[in-house]
């Protein structure tokens, strides 16, 4: 044993059971939650014997500092076959306390949990929700399921959708503050992956503000409809160029939203595809290094197989590189559907501009038609200029998407 391993091991009598930023640990259960292997860093944290570890239930490392609202999501998540990853506090057999962020797996026909150690400057806020949810649990009888949701809202004001959507940020928090703090460099797999989400929010904002422009400017078409009546007569060129603009318009505004936002699209999934895709990333990575810290380690894990539990490691981060693999496939072809609809759109923008030029042309011949018909028209202009923006951006949000993917 080195003077490394010697030191380490060495308990203090109260606080923090040892638990270095660099160490990862892992334990398998049943569907149960009964504990079926571990490797030797999990054993040695936890402070029990192999034999008390193996057969007993994972909550056997609970701590009542935990609120029960935190473990209902966690079960409810990974019952249904999901991944799942969250800050929690254990208890070691002789009193001290851990905490780790936990990713959990389908595996095995139960489930395997590879635990890190948390740094993050979000962590000291979870600690501090964490506690007025046990508060809230003990004095005021709040029920897991009520203290979940105060969870939920919680995350809602801080900017997530839902609990994995922070799960995801929090483990890419979790893993950059932990190699800043190892003194390493940034995983540029996970900084490009991360890149690639910002576009990807950004790219349904601007999709979404497309579409709401599209809604804004069919009005206007039947404004000048309206004036032109009333100063040329019935089926005019004003009136008939107007109805033209005003179907094209329509048009137009049916078909993106058919192709990029439809049902037949994916597109509204290319966040979601790619919010999985950082969370499969960030957990093979930490699968990965529990699988090399269980190659370096020379102990006795007691009855465990520990080239059963090597291979076990081995198939979930080659299952997990296959699924972020599809993933980005998936966001791949609908970013290039989306810069091949924007280049259409471009195109039938062609056929506006130029029934937008004609109205302007009639409007002009009209002797009554004064300034309003013409500031009419402009604001036509005004709008197709914004939209034709608009798409530029969509594209080329789209185009680095792809981009991203590449690196």
């Amino acid at each position: 044993m080195s003077f490394i391993d010697r030191r380490i091991e060495v308990r203090p009598t109260t606080g923090e059971a040892p638990f270095a930023l660099n160490e990862v640990f892992f334990s398998r259960t049943d569907q149960r939650g009964v504990i079926e292997a571990g490797n030797y860093i999990f054993q040695r944290v936890s402070n029990y014997e192999w034999d008390e570890l193996i057969g007993a239930p994972h909550k056997v490392i609970r701590s009542p500092d935990m609120p029960r609202g935190v473990y209902h999501l966690f079960w409810e998540t990974i019952q249904q076959g999901k991944t799942m990853g969250a800050y929690v506090k254990n208890l070691a057999k002789d009193g001290l306390t851990y905490w780790v962020y936990a990713v959990v797996v389908p595996c095995e026909d139960g489930f395997l949990s590879a635990r890190i150690k948390p740094s993050s400057k979000q962590f000291a806020e979870i600690q501090t929700l964490y506690a007025k949810l046990l508060k809230l649990e003990q004095e005021e009888g709040l029920s897991p399921e009520d203290s979940a949701m105060l969870l939920e809202t919680w995350l809602a004001e801080k900017g997530f959708e839902n609990y994995h959507q922070f799960a995801v940020d929090a483990l890419c928090q979790e893993l950059m503050a932990r190699d800043s703090g190892l003194n390493k460099p940034q995983d540029s797999k996970i900084s490009s992956l991360r890149e690639m989400m910002t576009n990807a929010r950004k790219l349904l904002q601007e999709t979404e503000g497309l579409i709401q422009d599209f809604d804004a400017m069919h009005t206007i078409p039947h404004n000048l409809r309206v004036i032109a009546s009333r100063i040329e007569p019935s089926g005019g060129p004003v009136t008939v160029l107007s109805q033209n603009y005003g179907a094209m318009s329509r048009e137009m505004g049916d078909w993106f939203s058919k192709h990029v936002m439809g049902k037949n699209s994916n597109f509204a999934a290319i966040r979601a595809s790619v919010e999985e895709s950082l969370f499969i990333q960030c957990m093979g990575r930490v699968l990965v290094e529990c699988d090399t810290q269980l190659q370096s380690e020379q102990r006795s894990l007691g009855k465990i197989d520990m080239d059963k539990e090597r291979k076990i490691l081995g198939c979930l981060v080659k299952s997990q590189a296959k699924r972020a693999q599809k993933g980005m496939a998936s966001v791949d072809t609908e970013a290039e559907r989306i810069v091949r609809a924007c280049q259409v759109m471009h195109r039938h923008f062609l056929g506006l501009s130029s029934t937008r030029v004609l109205c302007k042309i009639e409007s002009a011949r009209l002797p009554q038609s004064g300034e309003t018909l013409s500031d009419i028209i402009d604001q036509l202009g005004a709008f197709q200029e914004r939209i034709s923006h608009r798409l530029d951006r969509i594209s080329s949000l789209s185009s680095e998407i792809r981009s991203s993917e590449e690196k």
